[in-house]
């Protein structure tokens, strides 16, 4: 790939993903696959006014043997250092950069209870924190291609023209460039794309919705209940301090925070997930009074069963998204095997925790208000796609009456 295409890769995650302005802290959190690109993004945050830039690297392999060879207590424990860095955070509120490139299925063969209970363990220290950081800082999510990674996406063509097709996917999807290859101005690219999705928010805002009822003729029919305080948000996000930023590219979801406790019915999985390092594929969820009472699944089934009773709030909804069967990312054709670009190709559901900032004047309320407004509370939020050709959604509001968003898969407004 071209060195000038991906700087402007590089300067649109760090000026619009994370708008870095002068004298910002900037965290990028990376593994080894692309490690010149991450040296491109940390040059375009200096050139933005960042005071410091900071890297953490990561290895898979590594995170898989540490999870077999150690201890469930060392696997578990959160050290004095990494409190340590908490900490710096939470004082310092520095932008975080999250670059994904991992294998999928990097993960798979370890030992997933063990996995789970060391998280859990390790969540008690770290939720805190998360939950003080909550809204105060920017963030973006964004990817390169790792080796293995691409060759899951492209098998049949070897290593490095594999992760030259992954590179033009995700370039194009991040609306870098065109389908022809010749780049794009990012900035301006992502200018109208937030405007549209201000427009449909607008509109779902003013509707006055109470429930979405999902049907599909995959089986899919559920009713899922919303809370009267909620909103829908899309694209850009604005910070508790106002400052505006994108925190995730690419993205062509519009989503709210469902009311916890409300969801009757069943939903069945229309692309595979990735979680926890291994593919769970063709599956359902059974909800009654709100919960996940029945999951069945054709590929990791025990996995996907551990994954909605990780804690209380783990077998309940935090967010409904909204995106057209038509998205760009649908319509390549290709099957990316990470939710950040899956999860854009079509609708999903994410189980446990919700947001809090898709409550209006969220920023009035205590943690435990938001709770008992029905924002799920949780250790985990993972989505999964349920988004068809024929997928309808319709909107119930107040007074009963329906409200068409979703027809045949796309937008009905």
């Amino acid at each position: 790939m071209k060195k000038t295409i991906l700087r402007e890769y590089a300067k649109l995650i760090a000026k619009s993903g994370v708008a870095t302005k002068k004298g910002d802290v900037v965290m990028i959190q990376a593994g080894l696959d692309q490690p010149e690109f991450i040296a491109m993004l940390v040059d375009e945050c200096y050139k933005l006014g960042a005071k410091r830039v900071i890297v953490d690297w990561s290895y898979l392999k590594i995170t898989k043997l540490n999870i077999r060879h150690q201890s469930p207590k060392v696997l578990g424990k959160v050290e004095d250092f990494e409190e340590a860095r908490l900490k710096y955070r939470l004082e310092n509120n520095p932008s975080m950069i999250y670059i994904l490139s991992d294998d999928p299925n990097g993960l798979a063969g370890i030992n997933q209870a063990k996995y789970s209970k060391a998280m859990q363990e390790r969540m008690k220290v770290i939720k805190p924190y998360r939950e003080a950081m909550d809204n105060k800082y920017k963030w973006c999510i964004a990817a390169v291609p790792g080796a293995e990674w691409a060759k899951m996406v492209f098998p049949k063509v070897r290593t490095s023209v594999a992760i030259e097709k992954l590179w033009k996917a995700i370039l194009l999807t991040a609306r870098v460039i065109d389908k022809d290859g010749n780049m794009l101005d990012a900035d301006i690219e992502w200018f109208h794309h937030n405007r549209n999705f201000a427009e449909k928010c607008r509109v779902l805002n003013n509707a006055g919705l109470r429930k979405l009822v999902y049907k599909s003729s995959n089986g899919t029919d559920l009713t899922v209940g919303l809370m009267p305080e909620g909103s829908f948000l899309g694209g850009g996000e604005n910070t508790l301090g106002g400052e505006y930023y994108n925190p995730n590219i690419p993205t062509e979801e519009i989503f709210t925070t469902p009311k916890a406790g409300e969801a009757e019915g069943i939903v069945y999985s229309s692309m595979p997930l990735s979680w926890r390092g291994e593919i769970i594929d063709n599956f359902s969820i059974r909800f009654e009074g709100g919960r996940a009472v029945e999951v069945k699944a054709e590929k990791n089934e025990e996995l996907l069963r551990q994954m909605i009773t990780m804690d209380e709030g783990a077998a309940m909804l935090g967010e409904c998204a909204l995106v057209p069967y038509d998205s760009p990312i649908r319509n390549s054709g290709i099957m990316f095997f990470e939710t950040l670009f899956d999860e854009n190709a079509a609708c999903h559901f994410a189980m446990g925790e919700g947001f809090t900032n898709t409550v209006k004047n969220y920023d009035k309320y205590s943690r435990e208000e938001l709770k008992a407004m029905g924002v799920n509370d949780s250790n985990i939020h993972v989505d999964f796609m349920i988004g068809t050709a024929d997928l309808s959604i319709t909107g119930i509001k107040e007074d009963g009456s329906e409200f068409k968003i979703f027809e045949n898969g796309n937008w009905a407004f």
